[in-house]
């Protein structure tokens, strides 16, 4: 686990693909658990760690990922995670391919399947069907995968993975949405890169950017935007 800021009341950690944010059937440590432990040990803190989860990222997804550290934080976080145009989040995804045109937004009407746990594109009168909404631009491209920078405009159910996939570029490693092969470590190429959003007790502006996955694939196309 990587902190990547904290005071009083939040706290940022880099999220690797191998984790969970929150406890579920596989019984796994979650990250929320590991965050408690590791403010414990480095405040003294005698009895139980308050912790609050403002938002979640799927499990083989890497980066960013904010908990509050007090009530009053994970209350205000709460409400502005309900708004995309209070926190703006940037992610960035290796696809295979590249898209047809070098940016656009993309709207699509998807629908939930719980069962198989994975999001469809349907018509807009289809039941339960929730319009998605993003953005991207092609930050770069190498021989057989491109570096795209994502922002959401709306927040639903594997909007990223699913959009880009309907496009012809599905996300590395994400064989859910029609990757060729898997990737070693079991996750998908896709990160929370940044946030930005006014602290929610000191109404400072704050800008948190995650480092990319340390591997050779991530650090050659991130060299490439960088040269």
């Amino acid at each position: 686990m990587t902190v990547l800021y904290e005071d009083n009341h939040i706290i940022a950690v880099n999220k690797t693909c191998n984790e969970i944010v929150q406890g579920d059937k596989t019984g796994d440590t979650p990250l929320s658990e590991t965050v408690k432990e590791y403010i414990k040990a480095k405040y003294n803190k005698p009895g139980e760690v308050f912790l609050g989860v403002t938002h979640r990222l799927d499990r083989p997804t890497s980066g960013i990922v904010l908990f509050a550290r007090t009530s009053k934080a994970l209350i205000r976080l709460n409400e502005m995670f309900k708004s995309h145009e209070l926190i703006q989040k940037t992610y960035w995804a290796i696809v295979q391919g590249s898209p047809k045109l070098p940016q656009a937004c993309l709207e699509n009407w998807l629908v939930r399947n719980e069962k198989q746990n994975k999001s469809f594109i349907t018509k807009p009168e289809a039941k339960d069907a929730k319009l998605a909404i993003l953005t991207y631009k092609t930050l770069c491209r190498g021989e057989h995968y491109s570096l795209l920078e994502i922002h959401l405009k709306t927040g639903r159910h594997h909007q990223i993975r699913c959009q880009l996939a309907a496009i012809g570029c599905p996300v590395k490693g994400d064989l859910k949405y029609g990757a060729k092969r898997s990737n070693p470590d079991g996750g998908i190429c896709l990160h929370a890169r940044e946030i930005a959003f006014e602290h929610p007790v000191s109404h400072a502006h704050i800008t948190i950017t995650a480092p990319t996955p340390d591997d050779n694939l991530w650090q050659s196309l991130t060299a490439l935007i960088q040269s």
